[in-house]
């Protein structure tokens, strides 16, 4: 995976107040972080298993988005369905999230997310579906 030199343009909106980082990002995947705060946790200081479908949606559509830049199809891809297993809680540190594709078409794409710690332990796996949709005006 080569890395793309302008990933801070995506930390915007909701990743930005997650504190979500992307360090890789091409049209065959990406990598992003997140250092888990207290913010991060649900009541029973554990992070919050909507922080792992976040993570899930934003790495998926970013890799569909930039996988459609580059084979010419153009648009944009948006959610249309996030199915995310938790697999071991965690209250500090730092999630890892990466995506491999499992089917890219010209109308949808399927994107498998794994979030780990950096030792490679494996906390979630979400798999987001994306429709590719025009860009208005575009």
């Amino acid at each position: 995976m080569t890395e793309n030199t302008d990933t801070e343009r995506l930390d915007t909106g909701l990743d930005a107040a997650l504190g979500l980082r992307f360090v890789e990002a091409t049209g065959d995947g990406v990598v992003a972080e997140i250092d888990i705060t207290p913010d991060h946790h649900q009541p029973f200081g554990i992070v919050h298993g909507g922080l792992y479908c976040a993570m899930a949606e934003s790495v998926a559509s970013v890799s569909g988005f930039l996988w459609l830049g580059e084979t010419g199809i153009g648009g944009t891809a948006v959610g249309v369905n996030n199915s995310t297993d938790f697999l071991k809680s965690v209250r500090e540190g730092t999630i890892v999230a990466r995506s491999v594709p499992v089917h890219r078409g010209k109308r949808q794409q399927l994107w498998q997310v794994d979030m780990s710690l950096p030792d490679g332990t494996l906390l979630a796996q979400g798999r987001v579906r994306l429709q590719n949709v025009p860009i208005p005006g575009a």
